[in-house]
């Protein structure tokens, strides 16, 4: 099926939109850095459907926390300075010094071993509580190996149950 005009705005707009919140992000992270007498450099990239900053260099570590507490709560910090500008809610993704990268890794190798381990029971599985970002790592990996997952529990407590086919 050929893309029509209105298609083809539609996406470079959606684009644009995304871009933008990254500039915001950015800028606002620039002056916490600022603020705090710390040290990194700035990436941003567009990854599906959300924005996406990275913080790299220098000591960053406590902007992750002991468990990504501390990276969780300044993403929140940053889509709220996102949402001052634009009006609109933003799913923003931050990264620091890579510790989504390196525990997207970490889950989805945990999702196999649940996945395998759901498979030959046949009973569902209860993971552990988990962040919104886990849960959904945890998610599409389950999705791509063809079984359903769901999460149940408030937060903090919020996990991700697999179910059996």
């Amino acid at each position: 099926m050929a893309e029509t005009p209105e298609d083809e705005g539609t996406r470079s707009k959606r684009l644009e939109r995304l871009e933008n919140e990254g500039d915001i992000a950015a800028d606002f992270l620039e002056e916490l850095l600022d603020i705090a007498d710390l040290d990194g450099d700035l990436d941003m990239d567009v990854e599906g459907n959300r924005a996406s900053v990275s913080l790299v260099g220098g000591d960053l570590a406590m902007l992750v926390g002991g468990d990504g507490e501390v990276l969780e709560a300044l993403q929140e910090l940053t889509r709220l300075a996102v949402y001052r500008e634009t009006g609109e809610r933003s799913r923003l993704m931050l990264d620091v010094d890579g510790f989504r990268a390196r525990r997207r890794d970490v889950l989805t190798r945990l999702a196999e071993e649940s996945i395998a381990t759901v498979r030959d029971s046949g009973e569902e599985l209860r993971l552990d509580p988990m962040s919104p970002f886990e849960r959904k790592v945890i998610h599409d990996a389950v999705a791509a190996a063809g079984l359903t997952s769901e999460s149940e529990g408030q937060e903090p407590q919020r996990r991700v149950v697999i179910l059996p086919e």
